[in-house]
């Protein structure tokens, strides 16, 4: 075996636009590849047939499916990250949450002093904790 990489379909042609929104708002963060489909190809010209990036180096792979299937995101996977400090925090989840919906407001849930889970703009489920716990 050689990696386990997360894996994100996008159905409505949003993969590029969520690679650069995400690769945007984390630190070392990038786009690593992307193929396009061409021409008379499955997808939509121009679309991603497939797609690297990485999020504070945790590599995911993503595409533009050419196909709509009868189903979409679920919160029960999602992207986990730890924050450093509050701003930290507030900053992402605001940025994030933006055209989104929260499933769990940013707050002190007991396990956390500050917490975040909530769908994105794309539907991507993420979850957000600050570090320092108490």
């Amino acid at each position: 075996m050689e990696k386990v990489i997360p894996f994100i379909m996008f159905q409505e042609g949003k993969a590029e636009e969520a690679m650069n929104f995400y690769t945007s708002l984390i630190e070392d963060s990038e786009i690593t590849s992307i193929v396009r489909y061409g021409a008379n190809e499955a997808g939509k010209e121009g679309t991603v047939m497939q797609a690297i990036f990485t999020l504070k180096g945790q590599e995911f792979m993503c595409i533009d499916s050419p196909v709509k299937h009868a189903f979409s995101f679920t919160p029960s996977h999602s992207i986990y990250v730890v924050c450093n400090t509050e701003e930290e925090i507030d900053e992402l989840y605001g940025k994030l949450i933006d055209g989104g919906q929260a499933l769990m407001p940013l707050g002190n849930y007991g396990f956390s002093k500050k917490f975040g889970w909530l769908n994105d703009r794309f539907g991507v489920s993420w979850q957000i904790n600050y570090l320092n716990k108490y």
